[in-house]
């Protein structure tokens, strides 16, 4: 009955509203000579919402909105986000002048966005179309409160968290995943920033402290870490615009510390443990707003201090993890969202989405930020098994008329145990699609940790995680796939993407040598289409020669060349962090090329500072003893800085004069160490891996 008459209402409503602007000459219907309608641009919620004088929240979507295409040219993350956000705040305040004073005069209340170029507005009808009559508006969308369905625990699990009571393992859904064997292979979400969309975080829980951005291991800075997008909630335990992160149902917690959670006491919850955590707060207990929602994705493109001064898109996450829904039945705008959620991705942000828990039917992912391409959404399995989950959402998705196929991928959702807000050392178990997608965004933290290079592609990393998925046929909703509307591309196995791009293939390693002081030392991710390098980080040693992988991608690398004996050392290829191995035992070896060959045994390319000559030396990974060494006829003066083997084993090095700008590559018997030249090149850096 109750929807009869709220049906009635909103058609009573909209017609009143056409019978208003038809008869009424105080606002403007006419722009530039030609009648504006506007009854179509004001949507049916503002409508309902500003009837008989009621006052509403609602958005005034500008005309002139950015074009964020250009980014998707840009080769790095850092430049894409700087990008985006200047485009986008530029775009604001290019446009948004006129409306701001107009509003000004009116002391009307108002709050700019520039992710979307957009004033949100409290007002009545009257203003609703005097700003629908501009024709720098083109629609005027609600702002409704949202009531999200969100996991809670029961009270027998919350009771039994809270005793204190610790695991006896890595929890199932975090091994199902092969997670702990990439841990293995040296990869826990280092250099990796995950961003919570929730409910908030109780960032002093054990679990989570040592993982928070804003933590020093003495102190707390949460500018550019937290932000509050709840500015006007009634009896909130967190209040309004909290200057700390602060959970006010336990949803946020829970989900954070499956993304990065381990206490270092057996509480070993996350995905991730080796990655940082920020929040935003975008739901009071489990309500959001449209504009919460696009706050906290603002925020994320450009973190600013607590009071929201400086924004810094430098700062921005690289994975933001989201459980929330909006729908448009509740009179949210697809477009807007949708348009919100692009921004995120054209600054190379991955938005990981819960599918949402409306199942088992089909074409239940209905809602946003679900439902759309750039999203990556999760489905939800029984833990521990290839079933779904019966209140996993299926696709396709026709809410939008796309047919997309939804979810994108699956991981393990019930009985999850994490950390929650009742203490700092509570824990309790959720089941739900919004636990799924922290296995997938923690999954996400680890590839892009082994595979730095594929932090802004976004699209091939999702190709990664989707292709390398435990494929599970379905045909309730349509074709069995892969992918398909039940599981997606199937069950994410992390492993199997990591091992998917060796880390000696598909990617550059540059060492730089001379002095430390000068430059020398660094290690460098290159990008050959691009044509740039970005610094990894810094051994601390002088002239880093060569460098190279081993079969288990273990990064080997020497330095010391030309004047100081050479060290072996293993290099940390996240962030260029040396383990000395030791001296090379050859003191005249000034060693510029490493490399393996598919035997797994390492050789250097020398040049021996006493006999003026080159050397290939085979050398022990382990104690970096010079096993034997072959003088290269022909070499002479020159340097041999790089060597390779191709997939025969058949070696290549280089060689060139004392000024080193010249190098021929020549062919290298192994045997003779006689130089078979190919053809000249330019030499840039050491070596390459």
């Amino acid at each position: 009955m109750r929807r009869i008459f709220s049906s009635l209402f909103l058609v009573a409503a909209v017609v009143a509203l056409v019978a208003a602007v038809a008869s009424s000459d105080a606002v403007g219907q006419r722009v530039g000579g030609k009648p504006v309608n506007i009854a179509n641009k004001i949507a049916p919620w503002v409508v309902e919402h500003t009837a008989y004088g009621q006052q509403a929240e609602f958005f005034v979507v500008l005309a002139d909105q950015a074009d964020l295409r250009p980014a998707g040219n840009l080769p790095t993350k850092a430049e894409k986000a700087r990008f985006v956000y200047q485009t986008l705040s530029q775009k604001a305040r290019r446009t948004q002048g006129p409306l701001l004073e107009w509003l000004h005069e009116r002391n009307i209340k108002h709050q700019s966005f520039y992710i979307v170029n957009a004033i949100l507005v409290n007002g009545t009808r009257q203003i609703a179309e005097a700003l629908a009559a501009r024709a720098d508006v083109a629609r005027i969308e609600g702002n409704p409160l949202i009531h999200n369905n969100l996991p809670q625990p029961d009270s027998a699990e919350q009771a039994s968290a809270t005793s204190g009571e610790r695991p006896a393992t890595i929890e199932p859904g975090i091994t199902y995943t092969h997670a702990p064997d990439v841990w293995a292979l040296g990869f826990t979400g280092q250099n990796i920033v995950v961003a919570s969309a929730d409910t908030g975080v109780r960032w002093t829980h054990n679990a989570l402290k040592s993982h928070y951005r804003g933590w020093d291991g003495a102190n707390a800075d949460h500018d550019y870490n937290w932000h509050d997008s709840v500015h006007d909630s009634v009896g909130n335990v967190c209040g309004n615009d909290s200057p700390f992160p602060c959970d006010d149902l336990a949803h946020g917690t829970h989900t954070t510390g499956t993304m990065v959670g381990d206490d270092g006491a057996g509480n070993q919850i996350g995905m991730a443990p080796g990655a940082k955590w920020i929040g935003c707060r975008n739901m009071d207990a489990n309500t959001g707003t449209p504009a919460r929602y696009i706050e906290c994705m603002q925020w994320f493109l450009a973190p600013t201090r607590i009071d929201g001064s400086d924004p810094d898109p430098t700062k921005a996450p690289d994975i933001s993890n989201n459980s929330w829904e909006c729908p448009s039945s509740e009179g949210c705008s697809f477009d807007t969202l949708q348009a919100a959620v692009e921004a995120q991705a054209a600054a190379g942000i991955m938005m990981v989405s819960a599918a949402q828990n409306s199942g088992p039917g089909c074409s239940t992912v209905q809602n946003p930020p679900g439902i759309y391409e750039a999203t990556y959404t999760a489905g939800a399995l029984n833990t521990g098994t290839d079933t779904i989950a019966g209140f996993s959402s299926r696709g396709p998705v026709t809410a939008d008329g796309s047919g997309r196929i939804k979810p994108d991928i699956t991981a393990p959702g019930t009985g999850t145990r994490s950390c929650t807000n009742a203490s700092d050392t509570s824990y309790a178990n959720f089941s739900g699609t919004s636990m799924a997608t922290p296995h997938i965004s923690g999954a996400m933290a680890l590839l892009w940790s082994a595979h730095p290079q594929l932090k802004h592609q976004l699209t091939t990393s999702r190709d990664t995680l989707n292709n390398t998925a435990h494929f599970i046929s379905s045909t309730q909703c349509g074709d069995a796939g892969p992918p398909n509307d039940v599981f997606g591309w199937g069950r994410v196995d992390i492993l199997a993407a990591v091992n998917a791009i060796p880390t000696q293939s598909g990617l550059l390693y540059g060492s730089t040598g001379g002095l430390n002081s000068a430059g020398g030392g660094r290690l460098w991710l290159i990008d050959v289409t691009n044509q740039s390098a970005s610094l990894i980080g810094d051994t601390g040693f002088d002239k880093l020669g060569g460098i190279a992988f081993d079969s288990n991608g273990t990064l080997y690398g020497v330095s010391g060349a030309s004047g100081a004996q050479g060290t072996l050392m293993t290099i940390d290829p996240t962030n260029g962090t040396p383990t000395v191995i030791g001296l090379l035992s050859d003191p005249d070896a000034a060693v510029d090329g490493l490399r393996f060959n598919s035997q797994g045994v390492l050789y250097g390319g020398s040049f021996n500072n006493t006999k003026g000559v080159g050397q290939l030396l085979t050398i022990d990974p382990s104690n970096a003893q010079v096993l034997s060494s072959l003088t290269l006829v022909g070499s002479g003066n020159s340097f041999c800085p790089g060597i390779a083997f191709d997939s025969l084993d058949i070696l290549y090095g280089s060689r060139g004069n004392s000024s080193g700008r010249l190098e021929d590559l020549d062919l290298i018997d192994q045997v003779t160490g006689v130089l078979a030249p190919i053809g000249p090149m330019e030499a840039v850096i050491s070596d390459i891996a």
